[in-house]
Parts: C-alpha cells; sequence; structure tokens
C-alpha cells in the first residue's frame, strides 16, 4: 500500500513525538498537543476531527471520576480497610497475599492513585511491625494497584478510553464487567506470583550495612555556615561534621573573589568561612540534627512561628503532571507558592550535586517540605504531587462524610453495573454528589482534575484520528499481520499486546492506547473476528507496566518508599509481564474469539 506525502508526515511527527516523550523534554501533554499542532498546520486531519477527542465522553467521564476519588479520598473513606490490609504475621508470602488482593479489588472501583497514597505508610508501618522489609511489599502494592485497574470498566483511564473510542465508531462500547474476565484471573495469577516466587526478586533494603548506606543517601540538602558564627575558622573535623550519624558532608561551595561559587571536597582539615555552603548527604534526623546545631542555617529564610520546633516536617513526591519538572525551586518560588520551604532533596540512583534551590526538578524527586501543619491539606488534590505526607503523624480516620462518599459511590457502581445509565452521565451526576453532599468543595473539585491528563487524552485521540485517516493504521495492520501471519489470528493478538506494552512503556499509556486503537481495529477487519478482543488486548497492554518506574504514576509513587533502583522494577515485573499477557491473551481467546 503506498502512502501519500501526508502520511509520511504524520508518521514523521510521531517519530518526533515519541523521541520527545522518550527524552523527557516537556510534559506529555504539551507534546502531544504540540503534535496535534503540527498535524493541523499542514492540513492532515480537518480541524473537526482533530479536535474530536475533546467532546468525547471518555475525557468528560475521567474528569468527573477524577471528583469523584477526591471526595472519596478527602473524607478517607476508605482508611476503614486498614484492618483487611494489615498483616497478622511475619510471614512474607501471607503477607503479600493479604495487601495485594484487596488492593486490587480497591482499584478496580476507586482511583488506585490515592489508594497507593493512603497505603504507602501503612506498609512501612505495617513493615515495622511484623519486621518484613518495606522493599518486599511496595512494589507488589504498586503492582496490584495496576492490575486492579482492569477488574471493572472504571478501574483504569485506559478502560474508559478505549469504552469511548468503540461508542465513537458506532461499536458496542465495554460491558462494566467486561475486563473482569481478564482483572479476576490476572489478580490471582499476580498475587501468587509475588508470595511464591517475586518476593524473591525484590531487595532488601533494611538491616546493617545495607541499611545505613541507603540512610546516608536518603535525601541531599544544603546548609549555610552562618556569619560571624560558631563554626567560622574551624576546620570540619573540629566543627563535628565529619563522623556524623546517618549523614555525610560531600562538598562545600565558597565564594570567589568574582562572586561565583566554587565546589571543594569537603576535607577533615578544610577551614570553614562565612556563607560557606555545605552539601550533606543524610536521613530526616540528620537534617533536624544539623539545623539545631549552632552555626548553621538553611539558606533560605525559615517559615516563621512562635515555637520553631514544632513546625513539621512533609514528604512529598513529584507528579510527572506537574509544571514543577524541569524547573528549580528558585523559578517557581516555592516558598510563596505553597507557603513551604524545601529543606532536602532525594533521587533514586543518582546522588544530586550543586545548590539545592539550583536543582533542576524531575518527577519523582522525594522532597523534604517544612511547613505548618495545615499544608498537607491545603495542597492535597493538586496535581504537583503524587504523594503527600506529614513526617510522625498517625493517618487521618475517616470523616463524617465518610458514608456519603461511599454511598455516592455504591450507587455510581450499581447503576453503571447494571447498564441503567451511560458512563459519562453517571460519573458527572456522581461528582456533583460529591460536591452538592459536602464530601468536597468546588474548589477541591477543580483541583483534582489533572487536566493535563485531559488534555493529553484529547489531543492523543486526535492524532489517532491522523494516523487512522492517513492509511497508517492499515499499514500498521498490515505489518503486524504479516509478521504474524503463521501463528494465526493468536498470534496477531500476542504481537498486538506485545506492541502496545513496548509503545506503553516508551511513551504514555494513554497515547499508546489511543494510537493502537485504529490499528487494532483495522486488524480485527482484516480477520473478521470481533473487534473487542483486540480493543481489550491494547487496553490491557498499553496500562500492564512492570518494567520501569516511569510507566505508571504508582510504581513512581513507591520508588522513594521503598528505596528502589530502576533495575528492581524490571527484575521483579519481567516474569510477571509475560504472565500477565498469557492471562489476557488465553482469557480473550477463550471468550472473544
Amino acid at each position: 500500500m503506498a502512502l501519500d506525502w501526508q502520511a509520511w508526515y504524520t508518521l514523521a511527527a510521531l517519530i518526533v513525538m515519541i523521541g520527545a516523550l522518550v527524552r523527557n523534554i516537556a510534559r506529555p501533554d504539551l507534546i502531544l498537543v504540540g503534535t496535534l499542532g503540527l498535524l493541523l498546520l499542514a492540513d492532515v486531519v480537518p480541524t473537526e476531527q482533530a479536535f474530536v477527542g475533546f467532546a468525547n465522553p471518555a475525557v468528560i467521564t475521567i474528569g468527573a471520576l477524577f471528583v469523584v476519588a477526591a471526595g472519596v479520598e478527602r473524607t478517607s473513606a476508605i482508611a476503614a480497610v486498614d484492618g483487611i490490609l494489615r498483616p497478622r504475621s511475619g510471614r512474607i508470602s501471607i503477607a503479600i497475599l493479604r495487601l495485594m488482593l484487596p488492593t486490587s479489588l480497591l482499584s478496580g472501583i476507586l482511583n488506585n492513585t490515592p489508594i497507593v497514597a493512603m497505603l504507602i505508610p501503612r506498609v512501612q508501618t505495617w513493615a515495622r511491625q511484623t519486621g518484613i522489609p518495606a522493599s518486599k511489599l511496595l512494589i507488589p502494592l504498586s503492582y496490584a494497584a495496576i492490575i486492579g485497574g482492569w477488574v471493572t470498566l472504571i478501574g483504569t483511564s485506559t478502560n474508559v478510553i478505549v469504552h469511548g473510542l468503540l461508542l465513537a465508531e458506532g461499536l458496542p462500547g465495554f460491558s462494566f464487567f467486561d475486563l473482569t474476565w481478564v482483572g479476576i484471573p490476572a489478580m490471582i495469577v499476580g498475587g501468587l506470583y509475588f508470595a511464591l516466587v517475586g518476593h524473591r526478586f525484590l531487595p532488601d533494603r533494611t538491616g546493617g550495612a545495607a541499611m545505613a548506606e541507603e540512610q546516608a543517601r536518603s535525601y541531599t540538602f544544603e546548609l549555610h555556615v552562618v556569619p560571624d558564627g560558631a563554626l567560622v575558622g574551624k576546620t570540619v573535623e573540629a566543627a563535628g561534621l565529619r563522623d556524623l550519624e546517618n549523614a555525610y558532608l560531600t562538598s562545600i561551595r565558597r565564594r570567589s573573589g568574582e562572586g561565583e561559587r566554587n565546589t571543594t571536597p569537603a576535607r577533615p582539615d578544610t577551614v570553614l568561612q562565612s556563607d560557606d555552603a555545605l552539601l550533606f548527604t543524610g536521613d530526616v534526623e540528620a537534617v533536624g540534627r544539623l539545623l539545631a546545631q549552632d552555626g548553621l542555617a538553611h539558606p533560605v529564610e525559615p517559615i516563621p512561628r512562635p515555637q520553631r520546633r514544632t513546625l513539621p516536617l512533609f514528604e512529598a513526591v513529584l507528579s510527572p503532571s506537574s509544571d514543577l519538572v524541569g524547573k528549580t525551586l528558585r523559578q517557581v518560588d516555592f516558598r510563596n507558592r505553597f507557603g513551604g520551604v524545601v529543606l532536602a532533596i532525594q533521587r533514586s540512583e543518582e546522588p544530586l550535586r550543586g545548590r539545592i534551590g539550583r536543582t533542576r526538578l524531575r518527577a519523582g524527586d522525594l522532597l523534604l517540605i517544612e511547613s505548618h501543619s495545615g499544608f498537607a491539606s491545603q495542597v492535597q488534590g493538586r496535581r504537583d504531587f503524587a504523594l503527600m505526607a506529614s513526617l510522625g503523624r498517625p493517618v487521618a480516620a475517616a470523616s463524617k462524610k465518610a458514608p456519603i462518599a461511599l454511598a455516592i459511590l455504591l450507587g455510581f457502581i450499581v447503576i453503571v453495573g447494571f447498564g441503567l445509565m451511560p458512563l459519562a452521565t453517571v460519573a458527572v451526576a456522581a461528582a456533583l454528589g460529591v460536591i452538592v453532599t459536602g464530601c468536597i468543595n468546588g474548589s477541591q473539585a477543580r483541583n483534582a482534575i489533572d487536566w493535563g491528563v485531559l488534555v493529553m487524552i484529547a489531543a492523543a485521540l486526535g492524532i489517532g484520528q491522523a494516523v487512522e485517516a492517513t492509511g497508517l493504521a492499515n499499514v500498521a495492520a498490515l505489518a503486524i499481520e504479516s509478521v504474524a501471519a503463521d501463528l494465526g489470528v493468536l498470534g496477531t493478538l500476542i504481537l498486538l499486546y506485545a506492541v502496545t506494552n513496548v509503545l506503553a512503556e516508551l511513551v504514555t499509556n494513554k497515547a499508546a492506547v489511543a494510537l493502537m486503537f485504529p490499528v487494532a481495529l483495522s486488524v480485527a477487519a482484516d480477520l473478521g473476528v470481533d473487534p473487542k478482543a483486540f480493543a481489550l488486548a491494547i487496553t490491557i497492554g498499553s496500562a500492564a507496566s512492570f518494567l520501569t518506574p516511569i510507566g505508571y504514576q504508582t510504581n513512581l509513587m513507591v520508588m522513594s518508599a521503598g528505596r528502589y533502583r530502576y533495575t528492581d522494577y524490571t527484575r521483579a515485573g519481567l516474569l510477571l509481564s509475560f504472565l500477565i499477557m498469557g492471562v489476557t491473551v488465553s482469557v480473550i481467546a477463550w471468550r472473544w474469539l
């Protein structure tokens, strides 16, 4: 099949888009909107087709579900599952099953991000109580939440996107429990895998030298020598900064004659000068101990309060959708914008160098923030942080509004489950319900919606229209069919799943599913099979992100808390990826082919 210039232009735009997403040169929503703009400028697709994604019911549904999930989260309604999930013994296999199976079921009816955010501090507490390393539990927690997204139609946004795309093509969408046929077996297989085998591939980041090493590299933070203070004129060793508990002085930045700061190693005999910037790595306690020492101060003016010691600390994981990504704390004016001071930054596998205030932030960075007691509730629901936790504080109990939020959620599930009303209609009604009943106010509801995600989905759907209109979808379908020709329909299904899965790891699951949907329909038409089978394959393939921490937001959320390295995800997730693919393909072939 010959391609015209529009198809080649679209292919070039897609290659540029994928390269930009892989290199993370900008936020994903901006990259996809930019790609859509390139296609519009060349008149590859008419304007009304390019922007059809913004009118797709899937976008409205996902926006409403953000609000519903926030209403349930803010009332702490899901805190009641604490007793169900809490391990009763130190046997790791039983603890993993007790954690993963209920987490998956919860993720089938709620956004998995707040579930994982709620459970991370609980898992860390349970780990201390049972003696099971938290690093053996947190990746299984994230993967359980991902798998749980396939238990029902509303479990994850990619389900809703494909459902909306099917309806837009005039085809029957997914029923509320279509994905359950795959989700329940996948949930059982995933739980048994980690209980019997998978936990052996996870690191044990506790005890002995390993624990000391991890803690010493927990945070990177910067302190200044107070001018005319007690440490001026003393050597590093005499100032007591050489043999620190759970901390290490890595380097000193000192002003030169031209006003610039030069970095020098921190040797024991180095004499400290006024306004020296000292760069440390250490844990939370080390930050507090050093700040309490006479002669050291944080470079940013502290938040004023009557009693300095009572100001709480918070840990926050930077979200990929935050506009802070790629900028420095100074550029975003963090203190005035959020009312807090960043004391330290933790970045997995990579020690930070240079001043904290001038370090470009990345998705997944763990920030140690000093602020007032209401800081967590003030920023809760904002898309800048994937996780916000108050250090040393008990997890909030359910509020009086929790039963109302749960009743609205249950009504939503019943109405959609029985097909009494369209999904988008019920989702909007449920979102209005949590606002009207006071589970969440209007401002909180607005902040709960990840507008960047909605824009990204809408733009991806518009790009998908270009892939279909230019014939690229047919070419890709023919290529997949020719490669899998000797394997028949089943081999084609496997290949389509695998391509979608790899593409989702390279870009985003939402972009992958939007690009592969027209290909899936074309393959189904050529083979004369039920298009729902191939739609299900790309839906699950796009969300089965078990190989990298950046493939899915919950993977990123547990990275710092579990002290994971990039390769930990691949070791634990590679075999699981094949198992889930086997379950998916087997169930789809049995049920729909």
